[in-house]
């Protein structure tokens, strides 16, 4: 991946060819590794390995015929334009007379307007209204390019010739064509304007994330005053006050107060969220009925909400792997309509010699064969499947882990913190040759630096203990073993603690207890052996076992995943029983215990190499490397920020039920891109070869055309009523 991104925002494309024309405009410029252009945002993302100055990037896309403008900046007043809602009311106005005598003939009535009345109605509306198409067609020629506006401008500019030449030669009385350049223009200009309207409604997600930014925050000053200051002044570690029904304006911790959160927009959860001192809370968010105190822990990019944002933006600009089959069909789309526009032509002159129905075929090929929707087939989707996917809790970071999760077939699950809780508690102490309160005091001296879901039931364990128990200790000399436990000294002792393959490979002797550990194993219990090593060798101190409930909904979710013909697994570094009872419990086929991180992207590789298609679900720090191996990793984003950055879906709850629904909606978008495909290609297929039979008039053509790309977008967006599945 490259180093460098930027976004331009790109103003004049029309059609897929447009779409080529400007990412090989900007692949010419020195230093740009790869750009993507998309139609339905109208932006282009462009990748290098090193700083590109936008001025470099302005003039490629210049060249090419277009307008460029930096994201951040308001778009760029050119000149002054009729608005587009306008321009087609003024259009309509105009062209309708125009249509009055075909209408008229339906009925058996003949009237024909003066050639000079038709005249001036049809040519403000060819040469006014329709100037963006000529405009447009200009800078393709001079790109040596073809796009939809030339189609467009070549196909009425042919029409209403033929109408002028018509009225100047033969004079009245003579069926001229005006009403077929005007009414195509207006079609096409209202087709345009409902397509816009269509895509603004296509990036409602990201407007409604933007919304949630908060513009000021509440400071606390360190004179207990309060101070209203711009968002973009706040610090880490200022504390910000939220009062009841505001907005949280920063991600932060809670330091004094207790309300209820509507967190909704940005995880999903339909209901509050109850927060007290030590939750965290994130910006966006609405507070309830309490007043809180927060720390700050994140400003302006670094924000939760800010990286929602990016993800979602980064998914809607990126293309999925079968737009490189539209690409290729844009490539060379304009040309072969072109030619087949001048055979179109050629062939009803030389076969009837009718040189006025000669002209009309082939304005109808130009017209209907514009390719509006094709460009917009797989982006609409995909802006729509994200948004949607996105209010509900579900970051897709790109296309291609959208169009990856449609193909699992396997899903793994970690356990601890994924399927469960995460929040294990020490349901049982059994000490052996010291006290039991000794025990676990030395245990939590251990544990007391570690931010491990078990390292922090020992330290709840030792404070529920209270007075009552001996003072609290502290460890030097921490060593952690990665995926088999802790070393460290205590109050003189040189302590282990950890699993039983730790003990193994020290030669702990683990038979006193042995059995003790086997039962609570049986039980679904995760057992941690404490030891000394002396000069006599490692002795045993006693085992800790830890219970961790199963969420909610994770059965459900499991038998979801099966309901779908989808096989699960569950890895997990605790032991086989612990393992298997959880595994049992959930109704998960397969188990794969006792592993340590290295060991689970190992089973994604054996999984990979049978031929199925994986997707792993974790959380943590140790997930990371299994998330990046699979073909599609799903992180919760209660876990670990680096468990997020290595993979392509984010579950902003920690909800297994969302790991089907994610699945879902990326079957549905994708199967949203099959039709808009097929819609946009049968409308080339079919009409192309019933304009040039001479089956279609121009007004017909227009329409289709201009209806075409409405459609299109119309179906992507019956994506927003997508629900997640409620259990």
């Amino acid at each position: 991946m490259s180093q460098f991104q930027q976004t331009v925002r790109i103003e004049g494309m029309s059609c897929a060819s447009c779409v080529r024309r400007v990412e090989k405009a900007l692949a010419t410029v020195p230093g740009v590794a790869h750009a993507a252009v998309n139609l339905a945002t109208e932006t282009a993302r462009v990748d290098s390995d090193s700083p590109l100055a936008f001025a470099a990037l302005q003039q490629a896309i210049g060249k090419a015929g277009y307008a460029a403008s930096e994201l951040a900046a308001p778009a760029a007043d050119s000149a002054p334009r009729i608005p587009e809602g306008v321009a087609v009311i003024l259009s309509a106005a105009l062209s309708l007379p125009l249509l009055v005598p075909m209408v008229a003939e339906w009925f058996g009535a003949h009237l024909m307007m003066p050639a000079w009345l038709q005249w001036l109605l049809a040519t403000p509306v060819q040469f006014v209204f329709g100037a963006r198409f000529y405009r447009a067609g200009w800078k393709a020629v001079k790109a040596r390019a073809g796009n939809m506006d030339l189609l467009v401008a070549l196909g009425t500019s042919a029409a209403y010739g033929l109408s002028v030449y018509l009225a100047l030669a033969r004079g009245q009385g003579m069926h001229l064509y005006f009403e077929a350049s005007a009414v195509v223009l207006t079609l096409v200009l209202l087709g345009k304007w409902l397509e816009a309207r269509a895509k603004r409604q296509t990036a409602s997600a990201i407007r409604a994330l933007q919304d949630l930014r908060p513009v000021t925050a509440r400071v606390r000053r360190a004179d207990e005053s309060d101070a209203d200051v711009p968002i973009d002044q706040v610090r880490v570690g200022d504390i910000v006050v939220i009062r009841a029904g505001e907005r949280v304006a920063v991600d932060g911790e809670v330091v004094d107060g207790a309300s209820h959160v509507d967190e909704s927009l940005i995880t999903g959860e339909s209901l509050p969220v109850a927060k007290h001192v030590g939750d965290r809370v994130t910006g966006g968010a609405i507070n309830g009925e309490g007043l809180l105190l927060v720390r700050t822990s994140a400003t302006g990019a670094e924000t939760m909400l800010s990286r929602i944002i990016r993800l979602v933006e980064d998914a809607q600009s990126a293309k999925a792997p079968v737009q490189k089959l539209v690409d290729k069909v844009a490539a060379v789309f304009v040309p072969v309509v072109l030619v087949l526009a001048m055979l179109t032509l050629a062939g009803w002159w030389l076969a009837n010699g009718d040189v006025e129905q000669a002209v009309l075929n082939a304005v109808v090929v130009m017209v209907i064969a514009c390719p509006c929707a094709l460009g917009l087939a797989t982006p609409a989707a995909i802006m729509a499947g994200t948004g949607v996917a996105a209010r509900h809790g579900i970051l897709i970071k790109d296309a291609e882990a959208l169009e990856m999760a449609r193909q699992v077939d396997t899903v793994v699950f970690d356990k601890t913190g994924t399927l469960t809780q995460g929040k294990p508690v020490l349901a049982q102490l059994l000490p052996h040759g010291v006290p039991a309160a000794r025990a676990l005091q030395l245990s939590a001296a251990i544990q007391r630096g570690s931010e491990h879901s078990l390292a922090r039931a020992v330290l709840d364990a030792e404070a529920a203990a209270g007075a009552g128990g001996p003072a609290p200790l502290t460890a030097s000399a921490v060593t952690t073993l990665a995926g088999r436990g802790l070393a460290a000294k205590v109050d003189g002792l040189d302590l282990l603690l950890g699993s039983g393959r730790l003990m193994a490979e020290r030669g702990v002797d683990l038979a006193p207890l042995q059995q003790r550990a086997a039962e609570l194993e049986a039980q679904g219990h995760t057992i941690s052996w404490l030891a000394e090593a002396g000069a006599g060798g490692v002795k045993l101190l006693g085992l800790l076992g830890f219970a961790d409930q199963p969420k909610q909904h994770a059965r459900a979710a499991v038998e979801r995943l099966h309901a779908r013909g989808i096989a699960t697994v569950m890895l997990t570094g605790d032991n086989q029983g612990s393992a298997q009872a959880v595994a049992q419990a959930l109704g998960i086929g397969s188990v794969e215990a006792n592993l340590l991180p290295a060991d689970k992207t190992t089973v994604i590789a054996r999984l990979k190499a049978e031929g199925r298609r994986v997707a792993m679900v974790g959380d943590g720090i140790n997930d990371a490397p299994a998330l990046a191996a699979a073909h599609v990793g799903i992180a919760m984003a209660t876990g670990t920020d680096v468990a997020m950055n290595a993979a392509g879906i984010t579950l902003m709850r920690g909800e297994p039920l969302l790991v089907a629904d994610a699945i879902d909606i990326s079957h549905r978008t994708f199967s949203k891109i099959r039709q808009n495909l097929f819609w946009a290609f049968i409308y080339n297929v079919a009409g192309i070869p019933l304009a040039a039979l001479g089956m279609l008039n121009p007004l017909l053509a227009g329409a289709a055309m201009a209806f075409s790309s409405v459609s299109v977008i119309s179906n992507a967006l019956l994506l927003r009523r997508w629900q997640p599945s409620k259990e």
